[in-house]
């Protein structure tokens, strides 16, 4: 099974995003899935594959949050 965690973007240069996991920065390509700073994005093998509702995204990052308690 996979899951997929959405990170927020903190700028995009060109095709390169920079993209914050919870304090955790990696840069991912989106040359795939057009995005913009401050969207909540969704990665797989480096690429960014889905832009997330940020609605969505904040409930699943509490999730997560909370599982580890």
């Amino acid at each position: 099974m996979c899951m997929a965690f959405p990170g927020r973007v903190v700028c995009v240069e060109k095709n390169k995003a920079v993209v914050d996991f919870l304090g955790e920065k990696r840069e991912a390509d989106c040359s795939l899935v057009k995005c913009n700073k401050g969207d909540y994005v969704v990665v797989n093998a480096g690429f960014v594959v889905e832009i997330v509702p940020e609605k969505q995204a904040i409930e699943a990052i509490e999730l997560f949050k909370n599982a580890n308690t």
